[in-house]
């Protein structure tokens, strides 16, 4: 029987799987993109990288180059990814560290 949580859990599932993408050989989501998920703004999730470095591994968080915000954007140039972003955001790794 499929119940509201499972069909809520496998539409979280599939909006994630379609926002990963491939950065240095992971496999990464982008901080807005965690944002969303967290439903707060990316900024915060940001601020809270920033003033708890002690709670993320070092492999957990990347934060990209120019050129490679430059060419990730230019493969998505049809869709919103990034939309007006100033900053070049930072990605986050879907490694498991046992959280």
């Amino acid at each position: 029987m499929t119940t509201f949580n499972s069909v809520n859990q496998q539409s979280i599932d599939l909006m994630v799987a379609n926002k990963i993408i491939d950065i240095r050989d992971y496999k990464v989501i982008l901080d807005s993109d965690v944002a969303i998920l967290y439903e707060v703004e990316t900024k915060r999730i940001n601020e809270a990288v920033k003033n708890n470095p002690d709670k993320f591994p070092d492999d957990y968080i990347i934060e990209l180059s120019k050129n490679e915000w430059e060419g990730l954007k230019s493969k998505f140039s049809t869709s919103p990814l990034g939309g007006g972003k100033v900053k070049i955001p930072k990605v986050f790794t879907n490694t498991n560290h046992g959280t």
